[in-house]
């Protein structure tokens, strides 16, 4: 089959590469091992960039947040998974969450009607030998890949633990107990009457909350397999049960902070509070934020069924746990993503140690755009390092200690400090400000940016 750049992973990151590429007249093949009798141990469907861990892009505000500034720079470039997020989104506060059913169908309906992209459900278990190439296999990568991308590298490659949140039946909370509210009624749309929010709150006493932290010290955990006993696990990601066991208040300045949050039958803000976000556009299901967790299947019922207003929950899905993959990317990869060893390979996704749903995509885009560009004979510009793609690129590429190289999600200390006196209350729109134009700048002047 003829193609201009073979494209590995049809996650955000692949899917991100191909519309890109797709998009500047490039033919592209697309491969995706699910559907053709492989899976993965997270993943639950066959369709093209399916969001595993959570259904939230976090941050969509783009004046105070380097998320939401990523958010902006990726629409500024034409993003097929900003694109597909806005038609799936469901209301979140200031965060951009969508639909994952609808989101993924969108950017899998969107590659499936390009007349440039065709997908191939089929295993890659080898680097092509030549060809210009994304590998964009995510943090899953199939171990017969990973071990011969570990052989043309000659480094093993580092691993992580990546934790799943379980997702409860919405009919199945009680709101005689728990109340909407986002904290500090910072809801991202109109609310019902009496809605303050787009969080359910679940709130807790210290009696409560301290039963339940010790619960969680003790509860029955997942065992671990021999090549798994050494794996550190992502700062960003933390198993619940892991933060709990640092001290007796780390869940309380932490996914159960309950600062901002007025529970309408005391007036107070609780002790301790659970939320939960909404996960599906219906409003059926809703994922417990920040409740990572590797506590087996039994034990999660148990327990979370403990929390005042979950007493009779109904789970769509328990917690869980995998494994992730990634490259010592500031060791291996030059400036372009490309495999020093074998330039015509580019990396592209988590499996560069970029951690996160928007970061992935981020850096799939890139890829595609510096592919297009090699292809087409033009030299590659690299967005500054003042914006949030340019900065999470410098990172990537070099900029990062590699002997302590772990996965990172975009954020402000990636970027140069702003110039000059600025006040810390003005800080983060010094950095916003100064990125949109900058960003504006590099992509006018980028070429084929009018391709986008």
């Amino acid at each position: 089959m003829s193609h201009d750049v073979h494209v590995i992973g049809g996650g955000l990151a692949g899917s991100e590469a191909a519309w890109q590429l797709a998009q500047r007249g490039l033919t592209v093949r697309l491969s995706e091992m699910r559907g053709a009798g492989y899976g993965t141990p997270a993943h639950n469907t066959n369709g093209l960039a399916e969001m595993v861990c959570s259904n939230s892009f976090r941050s969509d505000d783009d004046t105070s947040n380097a998320v939401g500034l990523l958010h902006h720079e990726m629409r500024q470039c034409g993003s097929l998974v900003m694109q597909a997020a806005q038609e799936a989104r469901v209301p979140a506060g200031s965060a951009l969450a969508v639909d994952r059913d609808i989101f993924s169908a969108a950017v899998q309906s969107a590659l499936e009607s390009h007349g440039n992209i065709t997908i191939v459900r089929e295993h890659v278990e080898v680097l092509p030998s030549s060809g210009h190439t994304i590998v964009a296999t995510g943090p899953l990568t199939s171990a017969a890949l990973a071990d011969h991308i570990g052989s043309r590298t000659g480094m093993d490659s580092l691993a992580f633990f990546d934790a799943i949140a379980p997702i409860v039946h919405r009919h199945s909370i009680d709101m005689e107990i728990a109340w909407v509210q986002s904290r500090w009624n910072k809801a991202s749309g109109p609310q019902s009457e009496g809605q303050n929010g787009d969080y359910i709150n679940c709130p807790l006493n210290e009696a409560e909350y301290r039963t339940f932290h010790q619960a969680l010290v003790d509860g029955k955990k997942t065992e671990f397999k021999q090549w798994e006993t050494d794996t550190p696990y992502f700062e960003g990601c933390m198993p619940i049960e892991v933060m709990a066991a640092r001290g007796i208040d780390t869940l309380r300045y932490g996914p159960m902070k309950p600062v901002g949050l007025d529970d309408p039958r005391t007036g107070r803000w609780p002790y301790a509070v659970v939320q939960l976000r909404q996960d599906n556009r219906l409003g059926t299901l809703w994922n417990m934020v920040g409740f990572q967790t590797k506590l087996v299947w039994s034990a999660q019922t148990e327990l979370f069924r403990t929390i005042p207003g979950l007493e009779n929950a109904e789970f769509a899905r328990l917690g869980g746990l995998h494994r992730n993959t990634f490259l010592n990317a500031p060791t291996l990869l030059d400036r372009q993503l490309r495999l020093k060893s074998a330039p015509h390979i580019r990396f592209a996704g988590q499996i560069t140690g970029c951690e996160g749903y928007v970061e992935s995509a981020a850096i799939g885009l890139a890829a595609g755009m510096m592919t297009a560009c090699e292809h087409a004979g033009m030299s590659w510009q690299a967005p500054p390092a003042t914006t949030a793609m340019g900065a999470l690129l410098r990172h990537i590429t070099g900029d990062a200690d590699a002997a302590n190289y772990q996965p990172m999600n975009i954020n402000f200390g990636l970027f140069p400090a702003p110039e000059g006196k600025v006040r810390k209350k003005e800080r983060k729109l010094a950095y916003t400000t100064r990125a949109k134009q900058d960003f504006l700048r590099w992509h006018g002047e980028l070429p084929g940016s009018a391709a986008a």
